[in-house]
Parts: C-alpha cells; sequence; structure tokens
C-alpha cells in the first residue's frame, strides 16, 4: 500500500515523484543543427571538398526524421543538388524501413535516371546508412563502415570495433592501416564498451552503423555521410570504384527455426566441440573462423530460432557454410 512504498524509499532513502507533482516540462528547438555543426567541425570532415566535387545526390529518408536532418546536413556540406525520396517527415513509411537491398529498388532507379553521383538512404531514426552506387548497384550495408573506417585510419591509425557478424572488411582494413581490430558481441552497447576498453578510433556495426568517438558513442548516420563524402570527394573515383578498392566478401544471413523445447544452448555447444581446431569464439553465440570465411549462430532470446550468418570470399561459399551448419544442426536434434 501506499504507507509501505513510503515506509521502504524512506528507508532505501528513494525519491519518488507524486503524480501532481511530476516536475515540468521544457522544449528546445534546433538541435539538430548543434548537431550538425558538430559534425562540420570535426577536424576529418571536409566541407571544401564535398563542395568542389559538385555530388548530384539523391536521398531516401522513408518519411522519417531523416527528411528534416539529411537534406539540411548535405546543404551545410556544400551539396547543391538534392534530389529528395520520401523526405515528408511523417512517419508513414514509404516501403519498409531497413535499408537494405531489398527496399531500395525507387532510390536505385532514382540515381540512375537523374544520373546521380551516388544515393543514400538512412533508417527511421538515423543511425544507420546504406549507400547506392552511381550506377544504381549496391556498395553494400556492410561495407558503409568499411570505407568510413578506411578513410579514418589513414589519417588516424589505430584499433577498431565491429560486432561478431559483421565483415571481416574491417579487419582487413584495420591491419593494412597498422592497427588492431577486436570484435564484441551484438549490440550497439556491446560495440561501445569494447570501443572504450581497447581505445578505438572507430567502430560500429555491420548494418550501417558508424560509430566515431570524437563526435560521440552512438551509431550516427550523418556522421557518417560526412565522413563518407569526404573520402570520396578526396579519392577522385566514381562510388562503385571506391567500392572496389575495398576487400571483397559476401555475406548470407538466415535463420532456422527448432520445435519448441529443444536445448539450443546445447546444439551451439555441439557445433562448437565439432570446430574446436578452428578459431572459435563464444561471447556471443558460436562464431567459428575459417581461412576463407566465418559463421556466427546466435540463439533467439524470444523464440526457438537459432540465427545463422556466414561470409566467405564467394557467395556460393558462403551459402556452402551455411547449408553445412544446418546440416550440423539437424544431425544433432
Amino acid at each position: 500500500d501506499g504507507e509501505a512504498i513510503l515506509n521502504i524509499a524512506e528507508k532505501e532513502r528513494f525519491d519518488f515523484a507524486y503524480v501532481s507533482k511530476l516536475g515540468k516540462k521544457s522544449e528546445k528547438h534546433l538541435y539538430e543543427d548543434l548537431h550538425i555543426k558538430k559534425i562540420l567541425n570535426l577536424p576529418l570532415v571536409d566541407k571544401e571538398a564535398i563542395s568542389k566535387a559538385g555530388f548530384k545526390i539523391v536521398i531516401d529518408c522513408v518519411n522519417s526524421v531523416g527528411g528534416i536532418v539529411v537534406p539540411k546536413l548535405l546543404k551545410e556540406l556544400g551539396v547543391k543538388k538534392i534530389i529528395e525520396l520520401y523526405c515528408n517527415p511523417s512517419g508513414i513509411f514509404p516501403h519498409n524501413p531497413e535499408p537494405l537491398p531489398e527496399h531500395l529498388s525507387d532510390l536505385s532507379g532514382a540515381v540512375i535516371k537523374s544520373k546521380s553521383a551516388l544515393g543514400l538512404a538512412v533508417d527511421p531514426d538515423v543511425d544507420r546508412l546504406a549507400i547506392v552506387n552511381e550506377d544504381g548497384s549496391m556498395f553494400g550495408e556492410e561495407y558503409t563502415l568499411v570505407a568510413v573506417s578506411d578513410y579514418v585510419l589513414g589519417i588516424t591509425p589505430g584499433n577498431t570495433v565491429s560486432n561478431l557478424s559483421s565483415s571481416r572488411a574491417l579487419s582487413d582494413i584495420t591491419i593494412k592501416h597498422g592497427g588492431k581490430y577486436y570484435s564484441s558481441a551484438v549490440g550497439e552497447v556491446n560495440v561501445v564498451a569494447k570501443m572504450k576498453e581497447c581505445k578505438a578510433v572507430i567502430g560500429g556495426e555491420g548494418n550501417g552503423g558508424v560509430i566515431y568517438p570524437p563526435l560521440h558513442y552512438g551509431r550516427d548516420a550523418l556522421a557518417g555521410i560526412a565522413l563518407f563524402l569526404t573520402s570520396l570527394a578526396k579519392s577522385g573515383m566514381q562510388c562503385s570504384q571506391l567500392r572496389a578498392t575495398f576487400p571483397n566478401y559476401y555475406i548470407v544471413k538466415n535463420k532456422m527455426e527448432l520445435k519448441q523445447g529443444v536445448d539450443i544452448d546445447k546444439l551451439l555447444n555441439i557445433i562448437s566441440e565439432k570446430f574446436k581446431e578452428f578459431q572459435v569464439d563464444t561471447t556471443d553465440g558460436v562464431k567459428v573462423d575459417f581461412d576463407d570465411g566465418w559463421v556466427h549462430l546466435r540463439k533467439s532470446n524470444t523464440e526457438p530460432v537459432i540465427r545463422i550468418y556466414a561470409e566467405s570470399k564467394t557467395s556460393e561459399n558462403a551459402v556452402k557454410l551455411i547449408k553445412m551448419i544446418f546440416g550440423d544442426i539437424n544431425n544433432a536434434i
């Protein structure tokens, strides 16, 4: 009852606010301008180079807040030709808002039709960035972080972090620049914790999430845009040409549904034991690193499902790894 709650509060020295005294509400506007200003002030963001490049850019902001901040950022960066798709911040998504290739056909078509230098897509809360090349092909969501990291490490060498389900390309790029790559459990909070631990100069997740500590410890598509456009402008390349400079890997993402009652932890232990002669990481599920690729298995906390991701230098071999693991699991059930 109320008296008991008050006694507990007094004993534990907690302070509770009554419904009638919840405090006061205040509103402050133009925080997006402050954020953009901080991005423009980053030493590695070169507004002059971007402006001189004369980019024509198509953007798809899925009718989210991105429709407000992305055009504003691009204009501040000196981009004069911006073609806006779905930039009315109504919150009514015109398509699946995940910036994945299968959802970006409108953006791809608009880039080709308008003969633009590239296309940019963000998710509703603008922390993931996907890029479309000048020919309408996908730069690859895994390669947003890779491209930005390559630029950042070229100027400020150091360590990097991504989660266990992210592309090996980041590790390759980091080693090329003399740094050390670290992996973390899946989840932004886990990536950030690992970045702070190993003093990473940049990190993020392979879903297009760039985390750049000089700005803040959080995924930020706006920071990704500014750094990527600086890199592209300074390279003098077309978008597809820049993409071709990075190690080429193919990721296949799948999941396996299991019957209720199946001991998923036991299955993961069986996989871990079977491949113990390889490099096995059990930080978050089971990840097995092979010479030519890797496979990562994680259980869902809400349903009887194992998520299985695999990466290799060919899509065929990535699919082969997935099928191998499916077979191993079926044999163990």
